[in-house]
C-alpha cells in the first residue's frame, strides 16, 4: 500500500512531517480527519478521486521514456 497515515497532535489538531530524508516529491491528504501521505512517481499521473467532500482513492497511472 503506497498511502501511509501521518499521526497529528490530538491536542493541537497539528500535523509534523519530518523533511530530512525526503527526496522525492509526496502530497499530503487531509479527510475526515486523517491524514495520509504517498510519494509521487518519477512518471506518471496520480489522481485524487473525491466524493461527497471526502477522499474516496488515489489512482496511480505510471509510465516510463523510452
Amino acid at each position: 500500500m503506497r498511502l501511509k497515515n501521518i499521526n497529528t497532535n490530538p491536542t493541537s489538531g497539528k500535523i509534523e512531517i519530518e523533511m530530512g530524508n525526503c527526496d522525492m516529491p509526496f502530497v499530503v491528504m487531509v479527510s475526515d480527519g486523517r491524514v495520509k501521505t504517498t510519494e509521487l512517481p518519477a512518471f506518471g499521473v496520480t489522481s485524487i478521486v473525491t466524493h461527497q467532500n471526502k477522499v474516496k482513492r488515489v489512482k496511480f497511472d505510471e509510465g516510463e521514456d523510452f
